[in-house]
C-alpha cells in the first residue's frame, strides 16, 4: 500500500510515518500543499491522510481541486475542530472519512486500511487463498495454523498480491506499493528480490507466484 500523509507538523509526521511503515505501508510525507500537489503530480496512492490548516492554505481546497480533476482516491482528513458543522463540511468538500486530533495512531491505522478495502473487490479483513491465511490489520499471515515470518516489505507484497489474486500485478504497482520516494535510490532490482524472497517462503503451500512475462506477477493457489 502506498500513501500519502499531508502533515506539517515535523513530529507528528514522523510518528505517523514510522506507526505505518512498520506495518507495511509506504509512506511519503509533504508538508504543504505544493508539496502535496507535486506528488500527486508523479505518483497514484490507495489512500491520503490530509491535515487541514496547513502553513500554504487548507487542506480542504486540494481535497477539492482534487475531486474537481477527477482523483476519486480516498482521503482521510485529519482534524482539530470538534463541530458538527466543520465536520459536516469536510465530508461535503469530499473527504471519505476524519478523524480528531489527538488521536490514537492505532485507530488511524485501523481507518486507512478500511478504507482501502473499500476500494477493493474483496472487502474482507481476512483474506485465504489455498492453506495461506492473510489479515492486513492484525499483521499476521500464516500457512494453516503456522505463522509465516515475513519483513514488513515482504508482508506488503503479499497483500498486494493476495488482493489481487488471479490477476497479474504489474511491476511498477508491486514497486510503487512497497517503496517510497525515501527510497529513490531503489532499483526496479529490488523487487525482484523480494519476491524471490516470499517465493522461498511460500515454498511448500498451496500457494505459488506466478511470473507473467512483460508483465508483472500473478498469486495462484494449486488445486
Amino acid at each position: 500500500m502506498r500513501l500519502l500523509l499531508v502533515e506539517d507538523t515535523f513530529d507528528m509526521a514522523e510518528a505517523i510515518k514510522i506507526r505505518l511503515e512498520r506495518s507495511g505501508i509506504a509512506c511519503d510525507l509533504a508538508g504543504t500543499v505544493d508539496e502535496a500537489h507535486a506528488c500527486l503530480d508523479v505518483q497514484g496512492y490507495d489512500v491520503i491522510v490530509l491535515d487541514i490548516n496547513l502553513p500554504d492554505g487548507l487542506g480542504t481546497d486540494l481535497l477539492k481541486d482534487m475531486r474537481a480533476r477527477g482523483n476519486r482516491t480516498p482521503v482521510l482528513v485529519l482534524t482539530a475542530e470538534f463541530s458538527v458543522d466543520d465536520r459536516v463540511s469536510t465530508l461535503n468538500s469530499g473527504a471519505d472519512d476524519y478523524l480528531i486530533k489527538p488521536f490514537d495512531q492505532r485507530e488511524l491505522e485501523a481507518r486507512i486500511r478500511a478504507l482501502v478495502r473499500r476500494e477493493q473487490r474483496d472487502k474482507a479483513e481476512e483474506l485465504t487463498l489455498g492453506d495461506i491465511t492473510f489479515n492486513a490489520s492484525a499483521h499476521v499471515a500464516r500457512r494453516d495454523d503456522a505463522p509465516i515470518s515475513l519483513t514488513r516489505r515482504e508482508f506488503s507484497l503479499l497483500e498486494l498480491l493476495i488482493r489481487n489474486r488471479g490477476r497479474a500485478v504489474g511491476k511498477e504497482r508491486l514497486f510503487e506499493g512497497i517503496f517510497s520516494f525515501d527510497d529513490a535510490d531503489v532499483s526496479m532490482n529490488a523487487l525482484e528480490l523480494y519476491i524471490a524472497r516470499l517465493r522461498k517462503k511460500l515454498a511448500g503451500s498451496a500457494v505459488r507466484i506466478e511470473t507473467i512475462r512483460g508483465v508483472g506477477y500473478k498469486l495462484e493457489a494449486d488445486g
